[in-house]
């Protein structure tokens, strides 16, 4: 099960893929983590989900990582008398705490905070921005509003805020309950949806307390403005741009696509872009050529990870949509321009021992011409460092935790295999170098290089590289 590319595939699981049999299909043809939208999942499902993929793991032999996508803070309209209304241009339309139905003048915002949070000047997006609003005047209890975009609304339509901060939590009781759901089942990641602050991050990782990594989604244009501490405090990053671009203008999500995937790369934290990336193939066997010009951008600027949402989810083609996004990666990765691209933005090492030894793995491999990079971890954070430098030989990544395992396959590069820990470093790099021999990374008398840190075992302290002659089940170390 070795995949030919180093960016990796989630793939969303829902009604098109909701059977065993799709979703290891969808595996053996290149996904490698699968992402569970709470948004459409019952607790239930949840459990029929991570049981199916535990399944296929333990057939499989390999680690396949799990995301719980929590559907955070959905903002709505009430209810409409006729069930809808047509606001003209210029007119005045009033959101209030009255629960009545509502017509073409007024609607119920069943949102005390965002009333509270209301300024004049501030815009709401109604229906993915398919309406827009103006507040002229704003108090605890109603806001005045001038309609800038005509248009129908009706009941229960979603609405955006790109100018309000709104000072509660991004976790709803829903969301709440959601997460001890995922956390119980012992998914891998929990991506957090509508995120405005660095604190609606710390407040998921106290509860997760490291029983799963967290991802925040940048998809306001609040997070955008706290982007630095927001990354600082997550385990990884998504571009999230189908609601980025509905509060932004859109002309400006590509450059911020750039923006969070480099900031994200520099901070050494795994970063997926996701959202409409192959959206043709819900109807269609095949992509457009802007569509597959999409995917190829991200891999280029180096993400770690492309996501397929309704593609995978819903559509008529989830098998043929992972295949193109494989044949996407692997096509653009041998492509000689690849590296010429990416090596440019790779980050300077930190001034630290762990970092200056990543980055020396890197560029000894890359100088011998060495075939893989192996890297024996207990947290993650060797296989992260190492990542972080996109070297060009694969990365190895042997860790004794099926749980690091698990998360790892969603970083850049990295083939993650499960092995007991050793009882000292020479019984390590045998046990290394016969995996990589195993596993088809290395042939018979090549070398490979390893990153360790030692003593064994020891979270995050990453201090030794060595190179080391395969010979089949025997080793020979410099």
């Amino acid at each position: 099960m070795r995949r030919q590319r180093r960016t990796k595939i989630i793939a969303t699981l829902g009604p098109a893929s909701s059977d065993a049999d799709t979703i290891e299909r969808l595996f053996i043809e290149g996904a490698d983590v699968f992402r569970i939208n709470m948004s459409h999942t019952s607790h239930e499902g949840l459990r029929a989900f991570v049981s199916a993929i535990r399944g296929i793991e333990k057939k499989h032999g390999r680690p396949i990582g799990i995301m719980a996508d929590l559907q955070g803070p959905k903002l709505r309209l009430g209810t409409f008398a006729a069930g809808n209304a047509m606001l003209a241009p210029g007119a005045t339309f009033v959101l209030d705490d009255d629960p009545k139905p509502g017509d073409a003048a007024r609607v119920y915002l069943p949102h005390p905070e965002i009333l509270s949070s209301l300024q004049p000047g501030h815009r709401l997006l109604v229906d993915d921005g398919k309406v827009r609003l103006v507040v002229t005047e704003a108090s605890r209890k109603r806001a005045v509003t001038r309609v800038e975009v005509e248009g129908r609304v009706s009941d229960r339509k979603g609405v955006s805020l790109p100018d309000t901060i709104v000072t509660v939590s991004a976790l709803t009781p829903k969301d709440h309950a959601d997460l001890e759901a995922a956390l119980e089942q012992a998914v891998d990641w929990v991506a957090l949806s509508f995120i405005q602050r660095p604190e609606d991050v710390a407040e998921a990782k106290k509860i997760a307390r490291g029983r799963a990594a967290i991802m925040s989604k940048i998809e306001k244009p609040q997070a955008i403005t706290r982007l630095a501490e927001i990354i600082e405090l997550s385990d990884a990053l998504m571009v999230a741009r189908g609601d980025l671009g509905v509060e932004l203008p859109l002309e400006r999500v590509p450059g911020l696509q750039k923006r969070i995937t480099h900031d994200s790369r520099q901070a050494g934290k795994p970063v997926v872009v996701a959202t409409q990336m192959l959206e043709s193939m819900i109807s269609s066997p095949v992509p457009t050529r802007a569509e597959v010009s999409d995917v190829a951008t991200a891999i280029f600027d180096g993400a770690d990870a492309i996501m397929l949402s309704a593609e995978s989810a819903a559509g008529k083609y989830p098998i043929e949509a992972v295949q193109t996004m494989d044949r996407i990666g692997q096509e653009v990765e041998r492509d000689s321009t690849y590296h010429a691209v990416i090596d440019p933005h790779r980050p300077n090492p930190e001034a630290t021992g762990a970092d200056a030894i990543s980055a020396a793995a890197r560029q000894i491999a890359e100088t011998l011409d060495l075939p893989a990079i192996l890297c024996l971890t207990s947290s993650g954070a060797t296989a992260l460092r190492v990542a972080r430098e996109r070297p060009k030989p694969p990365i190895v990544a042997l860790s004794p935790k099926l749980e690091t395992a698990r998360r790892l396959a969603l970083l850049w590069g990295t083939h993650c295999v499960v092995t007991e820990d050793a009882r000292d470093v020479d019984a390590m790099v045998a046990r290394a170098c016969n995996i990589a021999y195993r596993e088809g990374f290395a042939r018979e008398g090549q070398r490979v290089i390893l990153v360790a840190g030692v003593p064994l075992g020891t979270p995050g302290a990453t201090n030794m590289v060595r190179i080391a002659f395969v010979s089949g089940e025997s080793t020979e170390t410099d």
